[in-house]
């Protein structure tokens, strides 16, 4: 039975990419910092780990405790204020780069010395970017800032994976109905702009799916996928 540990996994895009592994007869991880929330997935390959991605310790406790481990879906993430730069506090700013960079490096670096030193060698790191990876959206300093890194991140560790078999790869989502997207579409009605387009999350779940089931020779470095309506991404 293959393995996957998904971060986030409590709802949005994490929690329906999870129920599709456990739908396909994966072996489940399941990261996220409410016990309860995760506890409303049941299936008997879900294994609950109920964590907080920027704690250095929980982290590596979670993946010591989960085993074998062919792929890793780095998904969590926030958004974090939705204003200019100069009405961001700090805190705010620390917030999100502890939960988008940090956070994503803290479970990439755990999954890359499982699958270091597992038998056999090897395994798959997936990479939650974002449209904003590639174009900000007015008023995302904080977001997009951090899911630049996320790129370099994502980079980097496809280079080094390639002496231990650890491909890794990035999904860059555009729009998909998650509680996150609602909220920018509230802040949208409110400065009086058009309603985002947008995509069924099962879609979302259906590419990583894709990219967590290739063969080890063959890798997705980078996918964009994104509602249909959606304006070009040079134009936010």
């Amino acid at each position: 039975m293959k393995s996957i540990i998904i971060t986030g996994a409590s709802s949005g895009i994490g929690r329906t990419t999870a129920e599709h592994f456990l739908a396909n007869g994966w072996r489940v991880g399941l990261i996220a910092r409410g016990a309860g929330a995760l506890a409303e997935i049941t299936h008997e390959n879900a294994v609950s780990m109920p964590c907080d991605v920027t704690d250095e310790g929980q982290v590596q406790a979670a993946f010591n405790s989960f085993g074998t481990l062919d792929a890793l879906f780095n998904n969590a993430g926030m958004f974090g204020p939705q204003t200019t730069i100069d009405e961001i506090a700090l805190d705010d700013w620390k917030q999100v780069v502890d939960v988008n960079l940090t956070g994503m490096f803290l479970c990439a670096r755990a999954a890359f010395k499982q699958m270091r030193h597992q038998t056999p060698q090897g395994g798959r790191i997936i990479n939650n970017g974002s449209i904003s990876a590639h174009t900000p959206r007015e008023g995302s300093t904080c977001y997009t800032t951090t899911k630049h890194g996320v790129s370099g991140l994502t980079k980097t560790i496809t280079l080094d994976g390639r002496e231990f078999g650890i491909a890794c790869g990035q999904i860059d989502i555009g729009n998909a109905r998650t509680d996150l997207v609602k909220n920018l579409e509230v802040t949208r009605a409110e400065q009086g702009l058009e309603p985002l387009p947008t995509m069924a999350v099962e879609d979302v779940a259906r590419a990583v799916f894709h990219m967590a089931s290739l063969p080890a020779e063959a890798n997705v470095q980078s996918m964009m996928i994104m509602a249909s309506k959606m304006p070009h991404i040079g134009r936010g």
